[in-house]
C-alpha cells in the first residue's frame, strides 16, 4: 500500500462516535505531508468526501469531478479532517490535480486562519 497526499482512497470510517461524524466506507483526500507517510506513521491525515452535494459551500466544502474510480461529483468536507489508523485504507480510486490541492489548501488555511 503506497499513500500519498493528494490521493483518494476509500477508508473505513466505522464506528463512529458522534452523530455529526461522518462514518461508513467512503472516499477520502490524504491531507498528510507524504514525509510523514514514507517514514511509515501510524496514522494519516484525511478529508472524508460526500455525494450530499451542496453548493456554494466554500470554504467548508470543495466540489470535485467524478474520475478514475470515483463514481459521482463528490464535496470534500474540510470541516470533517481527522487522522485515522493506517488499516482503515481500503483501496486507492483517484488523485486530485495539482491546482485542486493547491485550491484544497487555501481552503484549509481559510477555516483555520
Amino acid at each position: 500500500m503506497t499513500l500519498c497526499k493528494g490521493d483518494i482512497w476509500l477508508v473505513n470510517l466505522n464506528p463512529v462516535k458522534k452523530n455529526n461524524e461522518m462514518g461508513k466506507i467512503r472516499p477520502a483526500v490524504i491531507f498528510q505531508n507524504n514525509e510523514l507517510i514514507q517514514n511509515n506513521y501510524p496514522t494519516t491525515i484525511i478529508i472524508p468526501l460526500s455525494t450530499f452535494l451542496i453548493d456554494d459551500a466554500e470554504p467548508i466544502r470543495m466540489r470535485i469531478t467524478k474520475r478514475d474510480s470515483l463514481e459521482k461529483d463528490s464535496d470534500i468536507v474540510l470541516t470533517q479532517i481527522r487522522a485515522i489508523d493506517n488499516s482503515r485504507f481500503v483501496k486507492k480510486i483517484a488523485s486530485l490535480t495539482n491546482n485542486e490541492m493547491q485550491k484544497l489548501k487555501q481552503l484549509f488555511d481559510e477555516i483555520v486562519g
